[in-house]
């Protein structure tokens, strides 16, 4: 991923709103989600909602495709991907970043 592609993606992301949108539909995967069903969970007003879909969108971070009447939004699999590759290239000094649970004391 190219530093102006992760740029984008940051941007969009940085408004708390759309970063819950994006949380939203990530979190339905391939099944996706309709605009009502994110504006009825995430309580946000249809006008702003198609907006921070849109900027998702132009990020591409999300997709849509219509399946009958409806909008369906999708991640992006492949970018989100991507972008969580690009935040952790060269991560830890090339260690593993997992982080060993700790060890309970005997009372």
């Amino acid at each position: 991923m190219k530093n102006t592609d992760a740029i984008k993606s940051f941007i969009a992301l940085g408004q708390e709103s759309r970063l819950n949108v994006f949380r939203l539909i990530v979190q339905k995967g391939d099944k996706g989600i309709t605009p009502t069903q994110v504006k009825e969970l995430l309580g946000i007003p249809s006008a702003t909602l198609s907006f921070h879909l849109k900027e998702l969108i132009q990020a591409n971070l999300i997709k849509v495709e219509r399946q009958s009447r409806n909008l369906i939004y999708k991640p992006q699999a492949d970018v989100v991907q991507e972008l969580k590759d690009f935040l952790l290239m060269n991560c830890c000094g090339g260690k593993s970043c997992e982080t060993k649970p700790k060890k309970k004391v005997k009372s």
